[in-house]
């Protein structure tokens, strides 16, 4: 069975307090472009990452808002920047990397909240049911390109309002010659 790749670009997920640090009072993300699950968009307002070796400016915000501010980077971002976050699920931000978040009018310092995400795949609870997935944590995905491989430890995000979908970062996607929309293979 097939399914179709996302892939996700580092990003920043903010709450509402930490919005109106760095961008004001009162101030609300201004909606980009919608993103294919149910309810979330890419945002046009960046910010800047920065710790003390390096920054990454135009880090893309994604809304809505969220209960949590986290950053989402690669494993090639990190390099950059001189940390060394986990790979976890979203959310998942006690004891992650600190990073400095510079927005238009103000500078955020996060002592947490820093991840790399890991690999997963988005579905529904009646696809889990459909494709015989219930009770089953993380699956596998065959990739035919190129440079085609397997990718290990895909994990299960299942919820009513989800879009059929595997969500990997851009050094995933890089180093199997995959892009945005391609499909793979899932086996399990």
């Amino acid at each position: 069975m097939k399914v179709s790749i996302g892939v996700s670009n580092r990003h920043v997920h903010l709450k509402k307090e930490d919005l109106e640090i760095l961008f004001g009072e009162g101030y609300e993300l201004t909606v980009l472009r919608p993103i294919n699950q149910i309810g979330q968009f890419a945002s046009s307002d960046t910010v800047t990452i920065k710790t003390s070796k390096s920054e990454i400016p135009n880090v893309r915000i994604l809304g809505p808002v969220r209960p949590y501010t986290q950053v989402e980077i690669s494993k090639t971002d990190a390099f950059k920047l001189g940390i060394n976050p986990p790979i976890r699920k979203s959310g998942d931000i006690l004891g992650s990397a600190a990073v400095t978040i510079i927005g238009p009018k103000g500078v955020l310092n996060i002592n947490e909240g820093c991840i790399i995400a890991d690999r997963h795949i988005h579905m529904t609870p009646e696809q889990q049911k459909e494709l015989g997935f219930v009770g089953i944590e993380e699956i596998k995905l065959e990739v035919d390109s190129i440079k085609g491989g397997i990718f290990d430890h895909v994990k299960l995000r299942v919820a009513d309002n989800s879009y059929y979908e595997v969500h990997i970062d851009t050094d995933d996607a890089n180093a199997f010659l995959i892009n945005d929309g391609d499909e793979v293979e899932i086996i399990k």
